[in-house]
């Protein structure tokens, strides 16, 4: 019997070189099979149980009357749950609206409203905070993301009770393409309302891409996944490239220091990643100790900048771990820079180059001018990492995209060889007296102060400067430290300008649940401060 190939029409054509995140897992799930790809609680998921249990996920989601292009809103914590209904929406050709958990009433019905979700998914947990706010959004679906775990039973509809059925679990066959939105990232608003911004499949693939050969991410690889699901970093850059290259990852939902190290130590887990704060609160607390750690072979860090006193103590303390930084924003998928380890040697602060498919260029933020080697200016991106928009903001939009590049609103410079250095957010450089001072210089000074465990420096209102600079302290525990103590030690690192006019200590730094600092709330917090 021979066969006899027909004329392929553009549909079949499409289909055959199509690559949605929801193909990348099904070539993954195929090639990995029965290896365990994920472990949270005491539940464990083959790379193959996984695929079937988004598939059967996917089909039950369709045939509640979801269609294509309906946002699917998950409000919860981390669990095996959540990250299936995502990976379920991919491929049912829903676009996949992630919500910080520690949102309060306002805050939700917003993201619900604005992302016009259809269908919402929680945390049994968070029952109360959703039965707030109901019948203030325009919800067709709505159930739980595990309640299947407690002893009462799941709810009418729940994500775990539909992964873990007898439902069909063979791929959907739908007409999706690679530019279909398939993510909606909310942004934390600092001055306005929090922005969505729209992601592809083509611009999430292109990321993983490029994390799997900068940062170094393979089979073998046993992760930590601790920070939350919902946050760009912890999905995009680190739990979905593991998926897709066969890794292990253990997921928590409560990172806490004492867990985080029991667990790096008892699972022998070689790689983690967590914000500087996170990182600075491992290393003080009293169960670090370095040879439970052998295990840890890659250290990456990133979502703020990491102060260089920090960088070295992380290299002493920890001298077989790789250090990585990684550098970028939600817009970007979010991964744009990467330092890797054998370039902290000789550049401890920089956050590296571009990976291979970000350009970036430095330029004046008001002319658009290309700045020279050293001159600091706006971090502006090409890429097809990019997202393709902010939600149902045109005006964001357009601000955010003009000359052909993506504006980051980060300054920063680069030097003769590349190497990118992040100076600030443009909006916590202090502008005191006229003189534009970087936040980060004032932190790096007053962290080599042994006392400081951690700080932040904000610009705060000053009748004679317009903008004083002022630094937030912990202290390190047991141990005191005046504030003129402080300042005098700021004068022998600092240019006059740059020393701090305010000292204010406290028992910690505001943050958020992805462990990211909240200058916003210092600001609030003591712009009326004497």
């Amino acid at each position: 019997m021979t066969y006899t190939a027909t004329p392929a029409n553009q549909a079949q054509i499409a289909r055959a070189t199509r690559n949605t995140i929801g193909d990348a897992l099904n070539r993954s799930a195929q090639r990995h099979g029965d290896k365990i790809a994920l472990q949270y609680a005491d539940r464990r998921w083959s790379f193959q149980g996984l695929n079937q249990a988004a598939n059967r996920v996917a089909h039950q989601l369709l045939a509640l009357g979801l269609t294509q292009g309906d946002r699917v809103a998950a409000y919860g914590k981390n669990s095996d749950a959540y990250l299936i209904l995502w990976l379920a929406c991919t491929k049912a050709g829903l676009i996949h609206v992630p919500v910080n958990f520690a949102l309060v009433k306002e805050e939700l019905i917003y993201v619900l409203n604005q992302s016009g979700a259809k269908a919402l998914f929680s945390d049994f947990s968070l029952k109360t905070h959703v039965d707030e706010v109901y019948h203030q959004v325009a919800l067709q679906v709505h159930g739980s993301l595990h309640a299947s775990d407690l002893a009462d039973g799941a709810e009418a509809l729940d994500i775990l009770s539909l992964a873990q059925g007898q439902g069909c679990d063979t791929e959907p066959e739908l007409a999706l393409t690679d530019q279909d939105v398939v993510q909606i990232l909310y942004t934390s608003g600092t001055t306005s309302d929090p922005k969505g911004a729209m992601h592809t499949h083509r611009s999430l693939m292109a990321e993983y891409n490029s994390c799997l050969l900068h940062l170094d991410i393979h089979s073998q690889d046993r992760s930590l996944a601790a920070l939350p699901l919902y946050h760009s970093a912890q999905m995009h850059v680190f739990t979905m490239p593991s998926l897709l290259a066969g890794g292990f990852s253990y997921l928590i939902d409560t990172p806490t220091p004492e867990r985080i190290l029991h667990l790096l130590k008892t699972e022998q887990l070689g790689s983690f990643f967590a914000p500087p704060t996170v990182w600075i609160a491992l290393l003080r607390h009293a169960d670090f100790v370095d040879a439970q750690l052998q295990h840890l072979q890659k250290l990456y860090y990133g979502a703020s900048i990491m102060p260089e006193p920090i960088v070295h103590e992380l290299e002493q303390r920890l001298p077989q771990s790789g250090l990585y930084n990684c550098y970028g924003q939600s817009e970007i998928a979010p991964l744009a820079t990467v330092l890797r380890p054998e370039e902290h040697r000789t550049r401890p602060s920089s956050c590296g180059k571009p990976i291979m498919s970000v350009l970036t260029r430095i330029v004046d933020p008001v002319t658009g001018v290309a700045c020279k080697t050293g001159e600091q200016g706006e971090l502006v991106h090409q890429s097809p990492q990019l997202m393709v928009g902010y939600w149902n903001k045109p005006d964001e939009t357009s601000e955010a995209f003009h000359d052909g590049w993506f504006h980051s609103g980060d300054l920063g410079y680069q030097d003769a060889e590349g190497f990118i250095y992040i100076v600030d957010r443009i909006k916590d450089v202090v502008n005191t007296g006229g003189v534009l001072v970087a936040s980060r210089d004032v932190e790096e000074a007053l962290y080599r102060h042994p006392s400081v465990a951690e700080v932040a420096v904000i610009a705060v209102p000053d009748a004679k400067w317009i903008e004083a600079i002022a630094a937030v302290v912990v202290l390190k525990p047991d141990l005191n430290l005046a504030a003129d103590e402080l300042i005098a030690h700021a004068r022998e690192h600092l240019a006059a300008f740059k020393v701090p006019k305010q000292i204010y200590f406290v028992d910690q730094l505001p943050k958020n649940t992805a462990g990211k600092l909240l200058k916003r709330n210092l600001r609030d917090q003591f712009s009326h401060a004497s």
